[in-house]
């Protein structure tokens, strides 16, 4: 089944929302008030083929694609070095290939924080530095904590810092806001977690640092403060109105908030909060739009998500997914229906991962 502006779908096999005021309709967020869906699922499957845990560890092939595409990135940089920043050549560029590339690495920096590059956690810690070099800003060592708590703690308040915050929420529920959105995610997904809660500087926080610091003024020695802006233009479109950013918004958010009330008293009504995109940008995306898969199985590499996908294909087939990430921006932009409140949240203790 394919999302369109008046699909509503819900499995009573997955989570539920109880019911909430009235006036949580519009201007408030979906609270749930059972587990995550995910856990339950993966139980089911394994229960129907145990032979999915066979799936699971590192891709070694990830290390190759990284270093291709760290390569591909340095090089242009320093073709670009003496191309003005606002020229044609340098904008068509940085977005056509530039955030490309680098939102591939965002992504390669997501797979290696579920450390599925290599068996050492210490190895992964270390190529996902090496990751983030072309990126021009260090996350990737606050990245890892940050997203593992996403995953434990899916949709908890105050810990799941994929999830929009009111103020957020409120501020920018109109279609200029969500443009506004849209636009600058890539500063809302590096600025919001700070924001709820910090997360201890460690040695490999440190490490990340300087290893960036130092790259980045090499590159600036060498090749120029143009080359060095061709990255962090690559970074920034990769995180603004471009196609493959289309997943940051496609994997949580409801693009139908489903009725707050039960048709029957008492009843909970059945609701989804993640989502699925099957389509070619998965291809330079390390399969990231398998998203029900991936939270289903972190612990199963970009490459083996289709094969999970279809040996178990019975528990996917009549899940909603999304065929196009542009329309995903499009729709969220001009649907007035759809915005950061459509967003699943749950109260609970959750689990917080520290490093």
């Amino acid at each position: 089944m394919v999302w369109s502006p008046i699909t509503v779908v819900g499995s009573s096999q997955l989570d539920v929302l109880g019911e909430a005021p009235a006036s949580s309709e519009k201007n408030d967020f979906l609270w749930s008030y059972t587990e995550e869906p995910h856990k339950s699922r993966r139980q089911a499957i394994i229960k129907a083929h145990p032979e999915v845990t066979k799936l699971c560890g590192p891709e070694p092939l990830t290390k190759y694609l990284v270093l291709l595409v760290f390569a591909v990135q340095v090089v242009i940089a320093i073709c670009l070095r003496n191309t003005p920043v606002l020229s044609k050549p340098f904008l068509l560029t940085a977005y056509f290939i530039g955030a490309t590339a680098n939102q591939n690495l965002f992504l390669a920096i997501h797979e290696i924080s579920h450390n599925l590059a290599f068996k050492s956690s210490s190895a992964n810690r270390l190529a996902a530095v090496f990751a983030n070099l072309p990126i021009g800003l260090p996350y990737s060592a606050a990245f890892r904590p940050y997203h593992l708590t996403h995953h434990k703690s899916l949709g908890v308040d105050g810990l799941d810092t994929d999830l929009p915050t009111a103020l957020e929420a409120l501020f920018l529920d109109s279609v200029l806001g969500k443009a506004f959105f849209c636009t600058f995610q890539i500063v809302f997904y590096a600025i919001r977690p700070m924001m709820i809660y910090q997360l201890p500087l460690t040695r490999i926080h440190f490490f990340n640092i300087i290893v960036q610091i130092t790259f980045d003024f090499l590159l600036v020695r060498y090749a120029g403060v143009n080359a060095f802006a061709y990255l962090i233009m690559s970074s920034f479109l990769a995180g603004s109105l471009h196609p493959c950013a289309g997943h940051f918004i496609a994997e949580h958010y409801l693009f139908q908030r489903p009725p707050i009330t039960s048709k029957y008293p008492g009843h909970p009504v059945p609701v989804l909060e993640t989502f699925s995109y099957y389509g070619p940008l998965n291809m330079l995306t390390y399969n990231v739009g398998l998203h029900n898969e991936h939270h289903d199985f972190p612990a199963i590499p970009w490459t083996r998500l289709p094969v999970l996908h279809e040996i178990a294909k019975e528990f996917y087939a009549d899940l909603p997914y999304h065929k196009s990430w542009t329309w995903v921006i499009w729709q969220f932009i001009w649907d007035k229906d759809v915005g950061l409140w459509c967003r699943v949240k749950r109260k609970g203790k959750g689990r917080k991962v520290h490093a």
